[in-house]
């Protein structure tokens, strides 16, 4: 698999788990989860409508994935709001995440992929 290849591959991954996550789960409000964290994080008295403007900025955040537009602001944005996230979600719904506070392990791993796509990736490929 050329290189390209690989780059495109995990280019269209990203943007799909932003765009599942926040099309799906916080739009469509198909993973009730989502909203229950919001309301707990940020209060129930306009969770869904919350829930709902974090889903549109997460698709957003898969447009700008997939459009290659500043490609390392985009890693250093997606990892922050990923490490923010579930900080967050850890400690104030731990009870709410799919794995618990086992979500972190997740996360940082795919913190790690993002990081080593984006950055590592591209530090080698520099001429010295």
């Amino acid at each position: 698999m050329s290189r390209h290849s690989v780059t495109l591959l995990l280019n269209y991954s990203f943007a799909l788990v932003w765009l599942a996550n926040g099309l799906l789960c916080k739009v469509l409000m198909l993973v009730p989860r989502h909203a229950a964290i919001v309301a707990r994080i940020l209060g129930p008295e306009h969770a869904t409508l919350l829930t709902r403007l974090i889903g549109l900025g997460e698709i957003g955040m898969a447009a700008w994935v997939l459009s290659g537009i500043r490609p390392r602001w985009c890693a250093g944005a997606q990892i922050a709001l990923i490490l923010s996230m579930n900080t967050l979600e850890a400690l104030l719904a731990p009870d709410l995440l799919l794995w618990g506070r086992f979500n972190a392990v997740f996360a940082g791993l795919f913190c790690l992929l993002i990081y080593a796509h984006s950055f590592a990736s591209a530090r080698l490929a520099s001429p010295h």
